[in-house]
């Protein structure tokens, strides 16, 4: 970014390129084009006063001036334009640049306060409203992004601002005026932002697309000459990315959550935390640079987290003030909730917020995203530690702070965020962090020399806090309606709580909950506070006692209370009832569980019909000392519970096509939750049924020895609702979780001494599960469709459900009897993938790529952790290290390059191949690399170094494959010279060499009566197939070259067929004998087509003709030669009087393929996804029935109906 700097005397120069974070605080002009506007060549050769527009420079600086700003910008002058880079750079960035001035003058120069209406009123504000400025596309931006906005007069006379005008701004602009009041755009729909631009107009039609990029926080590249239709497209584009790329992240909005926090707890007093701006350590971290990390500490019910949000409030006033030069990102952790108990899901967070504050960063996260790796997998901590360490890392971050609330709560991995924190360090990030007195954060953070610590017990700060106790006692006390009338009674009870309360926040709001309660009234109110117990623990035994006494919902309530306390994550009002076991009455009444819920002791909150403990603390009482009472017989026998009503829940509710989606293609990203939602009760069971029965089972589970057996509950609900609950798990965007769940119950039964069906069946739905995978999480409704018809026909799941087929196939394909040795199909990769690995732990796969790729992939659940890019041709091989932490890829650009396994980085790059690497290998020891190449050699490559140490030279052909021996000393590689030579790994020397050394269906035909199929094939056959039984009646041999095409006579008598032998043969289909051989071609036959009345056969070549053949006599009787290129496919017309090539059917039949040969179509919906086996190397259509000839010499037939 250049400024326009204006010196003492007036006169104004350009800067140079200032970078982002040296920016000075600047003003910034929004105005309407007119002529004569001074651009950047007039301020850099000194004619900028020689044009009119220079009056609006002047009036800039001088304005500028007299609010002490020596710099300002004008997108006139301040943009060189014929540098292509820097104006799509300046205008991707004007939005930023907007938002982050001081302030933006606003220069109509149609609006003059001279102007006077009818009545000699200053008449002004019409023209203000007609303005042309509010007609502009790029005014919006403008309008939108600066806190402070001031609009001048063409006369310079200021007419307001953007807060005194707003009234007038929404009138004229329908902009609602929470987006004119520096709310976040995110809070605005797409149709509504989009809304804005609707009755404005820029000069160039691409613009009204270009305009809207920062509205919508997204960058793309500019491209005038594409119209305004693609421009919109592309943007529409952009943005789809961008908030897949944030939803992705989105497990909970950090901003959500402290607003949550704030009304659980009554609301944020100022007097309550505005103390710790005034101690020497908070000033130390805020105010020195060197201090950059603030560690508050202190005992339960302290109020750390609500003094952390009004620590926030300051802050991001602080930020808006400035016009938004910095970031701030937090997070609020909490052990009683598994979305943000863990360290994964802080740095989810916090990359969220950073995302929507500094869009530049993005492309840290789209690295990922754009390349489908996942954020939610096995290594889903090295993923987002890279894109938060690259985020904060890139030069271009704003000074930036990151808090984060109640370590302690944070139960998983919490040694490793701690490490993070500590292994960041820069001048423009600080960090803030709170927790509970624990001994390993301590130590973890004593390694951070630039650390601050503020302990709430130390005895300054513990009576700073206990002031805070003592204000936020009489802002509760001030609204409590039974102390209105009495002021002698609020200050007895405000003593007697100042004495109780410890500096503790937390008993205090208790208290006052019970106070709060109906049926309190002014007399009770005095002995309620005499009774009650000081300290937190003491609190809670007096809640439980409440509900001991209320004996006809005490039942219900130590239900609600056992259940939510053994959860994995808040329950909403609509689980809680039927996992808790209520009776029916209070179950269909969310109201009813509500009062149950209220009558909890004040342990539970309710924020937007979600159930939560009120405080860690609370739960940690009622796992311990109250478990006596929660837990008369043990927290594993709750876990049953839980578990059992859970699948007697999923029994009741689960069905077919729950959704009502109907169309078996219908793809998951386009499912709407209906309302009411059918799976609202069963979300939490569907996800977490086999997590408590696990949880039961590993204690003691002597008094349901039968819930492992045959016609056991386990068995009845897998038997009946198996495949209801994929879909239900598809539906709720949680099957990797349901794939783990099913793993673990494999291994459960795997190790008990079991003489049910039981665990067969188990293992057999998990091999069907983890086989589709990807079809049913992407398209919900395969689980009926190709997940049955294609699995094994011994399959257990396959002959449970065999009535779940769906009934419009009339015959499906023949499949093989069991499951063979494939357990996962991974998907993701573009183009044919030419080597794949499994990692030495057996947790990774590596797969190489046509696509010029390495993907890594979680061999547990099918899904894509990392996409290795940098390659600049086909990737060939790819090897595990032995340690599994790198891979070694090789590609036709002739170099092999080292990848980190974990964080995708590239280490390594090794040149030195004069051809395409075919295959890598590592040694036992990860020391070194071997490497074959279509340059005939072997090389040896130390992994340290980088560095060559052998190349071993023999084969008289490409090397196709190396591999090592265990013991490191000797290196074997196979060669297209037909030999396999073994080498010695230290000297390079061939110590021997030994010699001694069928294929793709490439195309299949429908005979007219549809009761039998040809297929031509790479092994130089045609095979004739039964339709209706699949078996292979003839084999049809005589070429001498693979078979590219077959076609059947309309009368399904003879066969004819096209090969690479450069000829075409006509075989008579009863007997399997060749009647004739067609010669004349000079290239391989690609293609043949017989005419309608069988008269003639037509024949494409790679020799750029199309040859007639006469049937009857075998001779040419014309060659056709238009072609530039080789002739792929020929047809003829139904009178035989025409010949096309390269055509398509206009009128497709009713079932096909698509496109991308993935899907058997009905119409224009995709309704059979085809496994990677069965894809189409070529296919054929008539009526009804489709064949598919595969490329691993699989032919497949199916039939299907008209019915739906």
């Amino acid at each position: 970014m250049r400024l326009l700097e204006r010196n003492d005397t007036g006169d104004v120069s350009l800067t140079g390129d200032i970078p982002d974070d040296q920016v000075p605080p600047y003003a910034i002009l929004s105005h309407t084009w007119g002529d004569e506007e001074v651009s950047f060549e007039d301020v850099t050769d000194g004619t900028r006063k020689n044009k009119r527009g220079y009056s609006k420079i002047q009036f800039c600086g001088d304005q500028a001036g007299r609010d002490g700003l020596k710099f300002f910008w004008i997108d006139t002058c301040c943009i060189n334009k014929s540098d292509c880079d820097e104006f799509q750079e300046a205008l991707n960035s004007m939005f930023r640049w907007y938002r982050n001035a001081a302030k933006c003058y606003v220069y109509l120069t149609d609006v003059s306060t001279y102007q006077q209406d009818t009545d000699s009123n200053p008449g002004w504000e019409l023209a203000f409203r007609k303005s042309r400025w509010f007609t502009r596309g790029w005014t919006l931006q403008e309008l939108i992004a600066p806190t402070v906005v001031e609009f001048f007069s063409e006369d310079r006379k200021r007419l307001g601002d953007k807060k005194s005008l707003a009234q007038h701004i929404h009138h004229t602009t329908g902009i609602p005026l929470r987006a004119l009041q520096a709310y976040r755009l995110s809070d605005f729909s797409f149709d509504v932002r989009m809304s804005w631009i609707k009755h404005r107009s820029t000069t160039r039609e691409e613009d009204r697309a270009y305009c809207l990029l920062g509205i919508f926080n997204v960058q793309m590249r500019l491209l005038y000459g594409e119209g305004e239709e693609r421009a919109f497209e592309r943007l529409r584009e952009e943005i789809s990315k961008h908030d897949r790329c944030l939803s992705s992240l989105h497990s909970t909005d950090p901003r959500l959550d402290k607003k949550r926090i704030e009304e659980a707890k009554g609301g944020l007093l100022d007097d309550a935390y505005r103390w710790v701006f005034d101690t020497p350590d908070f000033r130390d971290w805020h105010d020195q640079s060197e201090s950059r990390l603030l560690w508050i500490k202190g005992d339960p019910g302290k109020g750390k987290t609500m003094l952390l949000c009004g620590i926030i409030n300051e802050l991001e006033g602080v930020i808006v003030a400035d016009g938004h030069c910095r970031n701030l990102a937090y997070f609020f952790c909490q052990a009683t909730d598994s979305r943000i108990n863990n360290a994964i899901a802080v740095l989810r967070g916090l990359i969220y917020l950073l995302a929507q504050q500094q869009p530049r960063l993005i492309p840290h996260i789209r690295k990922y995203t754009d390349k489908a790796k996942s954020l939610s997998d096995a290594n889903a901590w090295f993923v987002l530690s890279d894109i938060l360490g690259g985020m904060l890392g890139d030069p271009n971050l704003k000074p930036t702070c990151l808090v984060v609330d109640a370590l302690d709560e944070c139960v998983i991995d919490l040694p490793k965020l701690l490490d993070f924190i500590v292994c960041i360090s820069s001048d423009r990030i600080k960090w803030l962090l709170t927790s509970r007195n624990e001994t390993i954060i301590e130590k973890k953070l004593k390694s951070n020399n630039a650390r601050t610590r503020l302990s709430l017990e130390l005895k300054e700060n513990a009576m700073e806090v206990s002031h805070a106790v003592d204000v936020y006692i009489d802002d509760k006390l001030s609204g409590l309606e039974a102390l209105q009338d009495d002021a002698l009674l609020k200050d007895q009870v405000r003593d007697i709580l100042h004495n109780k309360a410890n500096g503790t926040f937390l008993w205090v709001a208790l208290v006052v909950q019970e106070l709060s309660m109906d049926g309190v009234e002014s007399w009770h109110v005095l002995q309620i506070v005499e009774e009650v117990p000081p300290g937190l623990d003491g609190m809670y035994k007096r809640m439980l006692d409440e509900i001991r006494r209320n004996k006809r919902d005490s039942e219900f309530c130590w239900r609600i209370l056992s259940v939510v306390t053994v959860a994995y994550r808040p329950l909403h009002l609509d689980e809680i009832g039927g996992l808790s076991g209520l009776p029916e009455q209070i179950v269909r009444s969310t109201e009813n569980i509500q009062k149950i819920v209220a009558k909890c002791g004040s342990f539970l909150t309710v924020r937007d019909n979600q159930i939560y403990l009120v405080h860690q603390s609370a739960k940690d009482y009622l796992s311990d000392q109250a478990s006596p009472l929660l837990f008369p017989s043990g927290v594993a026998v709750t876990h049953h519970d839980i578990s059992d009503r859970s699948l007697k829940l999923l029994s009741g509710k689960l069905q077919r096509d729950v959704y009502g989606l109907f169309i078996p293609g219908y793809p998951i990203d386009h499912v709407r939750v209906p309302d009411p939602d059918p799976l609202a009760t069963v979300r939490y069971s569907c996800v977490y049924w086999v997590d408590h029965l696990c949880n039961w089972q590993s204690s003691d589970d002597s008094k349901h020895p039968d819930i492992f057996q045959d016609s056991g509950i386990v068995d009845d609900f897998l038997r009946q609702h198996y495949l209801h609950w994929l879909e239900a798990l598809s539906l709720c965007k949680s099957m990797p979780q349901g794939i783990l769940s099913l793993a673990r119950l494999e291994s459960i039964l795997q190790h008990r001494w079991i003489t049910s069906q039981l665990p067969s069946l188990v293992t057999d739905m998990h091999r069907f599960v983890i086989y589709w995978r990807w079809v049913i999480e992407n398209y919900p409704l395969q689980v009926y469709a190709s997940a049955l018809v294609f699995s094994p026909a011994r399959s257990i799941t396959r002959g449970l459900f065999r009535h779940e087929e769906r009934k419009w196939i009339t015959s499906g394909p023949i499949v093989e009897d069991n499951w063979n040795a494939c357990r996962q199909t991974l998907e993701g990769h573009r183009y044919h993938i030419n080597s794949a690995a499994f990692s030495p732990d057996s947790k990774l796969v590596a797969s190489g790529s046509y696509d010029k790729t390495i993907k890594i992939w979680d061999a547990a659940t099918g899904s894509c952790t990392q996409t290795l890019e940098g390659h600049r041709g086909w990737v060939w091989s790819v090897a595990f290290s032995p340690d599994s932490k790198w891979v070694a890829s090789g590609s036709d650009d002739s170099t092999i390059k080292i990848w980190e396994a974990a964080t995708g980085s590239c280490t390594q790059t090794l040149e030195g191949h004069r051809g395409w690497v075919w295959s890598v290998a590592f040694s036992p020891d990860s020391k070194w690399v071997a490497s074959g190449s279509y340059d005939k050699t072997i090389k040896i490559w130390d992994t340290a170094t980088g560095s060559c140490t052998q190349t071993l030279e023999g084969h008289r052909d490409l090397v196709r494959s190396v591999a090592i021996s265990p013991d490191s000393k000797w290196v074997a590689s196979g060669s297209d010279d037909d030999t396999i030579k073994i080498w010695d790994a230290a000297t390079g020397s061939c110590t021997q060499t030994l010699e001694g050394h069928r294929g793709w269906v490439t195309s299949v035909a429908i005979s007219p009566d549809s009761k039998w199929v040809a297929s031509g094939s790479y092994d130089k056959t045609i095979k004739i197939w039964d339709a209706a039984t699949g078996s292979c009646t003839q084999t049809l041999e005589g070429h001498r070259g693979s078979v590219r095409s077959v076609a059947i006579s309309p009368d399904s008598k003879w066969v004819a067929s096209g090969s690479h032998d450069k000829t075409i043969k006509i075989w008579d289909a009863a007997t399997g004998s060749c009647t004739q051989t067609l010669e004349g071609h000079g290239g391989w036959v690609r293609s043949v087509a017989i005419s309608p009345d069988s008269k003639w056969v037509a024949s494409g070549s790679d020799d750029k003709t199309i040859k007639i053949w006469d049937t009857a006599t075998g001779s040419c009787t014309h060659t056709l030669k238009r072609h530039r290129r080789s002739v792929q496919s020929v047809a003829s017309s139904l009178n035989s009087t025409l010949i096309a090539s390269g055509s398509d059917n206009a009128n497709p039949p009713c079932y096909g393929i698509d496109l991308d040969n993935r899907w058997i179509t009905r119409g224009l919906e995709n309704w059979l996804w085809l496994p990677p086996e069965y894809l189409p190397a070529c296919l054929a259509v008539a009526a009804l029935t489709v064949a598919i000839g595969c490329s691993s010499g699989r032919v497949l037939i199916m039939t299907f109906t008209t019915d739906s």
